[in-house]
This record gives structure tokens, sequence and C-alpha cells, in this order.
């Protein structure tokens, strides 16, 4: 009898693991409705043989990443509206915000991640829906937040292909050079014009693709990760700042609250910079006019002319970031949208001539283009 017993179990605890393997591979996909509108916030210039300088703020929420089609469906449509104002040209630079990249771990997942309200719930059916990938991640994670490192690392080889073909499809599609926003994988490098990931810490960097797909450079890591993703993040401040020799010029290339940083913009000057993209991320409703919070986990951060506090993000942002004199354009872009219960803000702007502009305000996705 017992024999029996023990028998009858361990088949239904092989039937119930069995069940539960073909469940983690199902991936139904869910109906998919998505607005593609997009407003010009700022046109300034006027068009010359010197190309230009293209923000583009989209609006995205988790179901647009549920596969890559949704995703360059968006993009694709907003860079379309641009290419009708007459906005690409084979001198154009194109700016994607931070993290635009980076949410590519949601790609391929089950509908109910894609439905709950609260990110914790996203990460945990990610965590039971990949439960050997993600249990190898943790073990090979990095930092004090392991579980966040996880999260991350577990798709790294996944999400560097899926950035790669998207955002590299997209700069050749539109024959432009595309700042690709940023995206968070394990020492990421480039090789023969790819973006592949490599094994130790996680780092945010930014990829910039020319107009034939293919990557230019390394990516440009975060030198001075903010204090939301410290915990999990690597900073990158032995290597010195790239620059990419563009048709519009040679750009360099500031990773969110990396533009604060003086010794980060003289650095770019030193080396004959025309253009800088700032890629960035605000996260949190509202953040926009709520007070600055810095960053206080960063010692150069205490060398900055402001304190947590006495202004506004955006006053904080326009002030630190500034509005280069000439020959140097500048452009601050920001991701729009709404992930679970994490929001985002911001206005991205532009620094010319001096003057720093940025348009009206409005909650959709924004087109931002100064004429070089």
């Amino acid at each position: 009898m017992r024999k029996f017993l023990v028998g009858a179990f361990a088949l239904a605890l092989l039937l119930a693991l069995g069940s539960y393997g073909i469940w983690t591979l199902q991936r139904p996909e869910g109906h998919y409705l998505s607005d593609l509108r997009i407003t010009v916030a700022l046109d300034h210039g006027t068009p010359s043989d010197r190309g230009n300088l293209l923000g583009i703020e989209p609006l995205l929420y988790p179901v647009d990443y549920q596969n890559l089609q949704r995703l360059h469906r968006k993009l694709a449509a907003y860079l379309e509206q641009a290419k009708a104002l007459g906005m690409l040209t084979p001198k154009t630079v194109v700016v994607l915000p931070e993290h635009v990249g980076t949410w590519l771990w949601a790609r391929g997942e089950k509908n109910e991640l894609y439905q709950v309200t609260q990110r914790r719930e996203a990460l945990q059916w990610l965590e039971i829906s990949n439960p050997v990938r993600y249990g190898l991640a943790v073990l090979m994670a990095e930092g004090e937040d392991r579980r966040g490192d996880a999260h991350l690392r577990m798709k790294a080889g996944q999400m560097a292909a899926d950035y790669q073909a998207l955002f590299g499809g997209l700069a050749k599609e539109f024959a432009v050079t595309l700042v690709a926003g940023s995206i968070v994988l394990p020492a990421p490098y480039a090789e023969q014009g790819r973006l592949y990931p490599g094994t130790g810490a996680l780092f945010n960097c930014s990829v910039v693709f020319d107009a034939t797909g293919a990557v230019l450079g390394q990516p440009q890591r975060q030198r001075f990760p903010d204090s939301d993703v410290r915990r999990f993040i690597q900073g990158e401040q032995a290597q010195p700042l790239q620059t990419f020799a563009t048709p519009a010029g040679t750009l360099g290339v500031l990773v969110g609250s990396d533009s604060w940083y003086p010794q980060n913009q003289q650095q770019l000057a030193t080396q004959s910079v025309d253009l800088v993209a700032n890629p960035a991320f605000l996260g949190g409703r509202d953040r926009w006019t709520a007070p600055w919070r810095g960053n206080r986990h960063q010692s150069a951060s205490a060398q900055l002319p402001l304190k947590p506090g006495e202004v506004s993000e955006q006053a904080a942002w326009q002030t630190l970031v500034g509005a280069p004199s000439k020959p140097v354009t500048r452009m601050t872009v920001f991701l729009r949208g709404q992930f679970w219960d994490m929001g985002s803000d911001g206005q991205g702007f532009a620094g010319v001539d001096g003057q720093s502009l940025g348009g009206p305000p409005h909650a959709g996705a924004r087109l931002l283009n100064v004429w070089l």
C-alpha cells in the first residue's frame, strides 16, 4: 500500500510539474489598441542642408511591449508623421528617451503580466512564468538588489537582440542616425556593428545606430546612475565619454542625469561636439512640478549648484542641463506613459544658442525638432 501511495504521489507530482512546464511555454496575445497620434511641441529654425536634431517622446504602455511588431508600429508611426512634416532627411539625428529599450524585458510574456495594475505583480508573473531563467539569473546577479538585477539579466540575450532588430531596423528603414534611448544590459558591447550582452554588472547604456542599422562605436554607459536604480545598475566613470561621427556633425550622448554634471559637459566640449543627445526618464506622476530630488547617493552631486528641494524638477533639469552656446545644439527627451502603477513625467526641451526651448506642455506623445 505504501509503495502504491508513493508511486501515485510521484506520478501526480510529475504530472503537476509537466503541466506547469507546458503552462510556462504558452504565450497567447490579447486584444491591442494603440494611440498613434503625436503632437509637434517644438519646431525651431528653418530647414537647411545641415540637417536637424529630432526628439521623440513616445507614449508607451506595457502592452506595447508584448511583441516587437506592436512597438515597431507605434514608433514607426511617429517617424512617418515626422517624415510627412519634412523633418526626416539623410542628416537627421533622432533621439529617443532613456529606458525605451529597458522595458523589452516585458516582451513575449503572458497576458496576465500586461493586465495587472501593480508593477510588483507584473514582476511576480515574470518570475513564475520563467522559473529556470529567473533562478539562474538570481545566482548570477550582482549588486545590493539581486532580484532587481535578475529581472533584467534573465532576458539579456533576448533584449539585446530585440533592441538591435527594432532600433537598428528603424534607423535603416527611415535612413536616419538614431540615438536609441537606453537599455540596461550586463556589460554591453558592440562587435561588427551589432549589440551584445556580456557578463558582469548591469549598465544603463545608450546605443547609436547609423542609417544602415549598424551600431556606431560602443554603447555609451551611464556614468552616474540615479538613486532609483543604483542598487542594481553600475556606473561607468573609468572610460571617457565617446563621440560619434554623424552626417549632421559630431555627436555626444549623456544618459539620463549624466547631463547634470559639469565634468561631463566639459569633457564633451573639449572633444568639440556639435550635438548632444540626452535621453531621460522621470518616474512618477506629477514629478515635473514637484521639488527636485537630486541624487544624494552620488558624491559628484555635492558639487552641483542646486540642493534637493530648492527648485522643481523642471527648473533643476533646465538649469543643470543648461542652454549651450554656439555651435552646440542639445536635445533632452523624456519617456511618457504608464507602466502599471509607475507613471512617468517630464517635458523635453532643446538648448540652442544659449536658449532653452521646450514648447507648450502636452500629456501625449511629442515631437521636438531643431534645424541646425
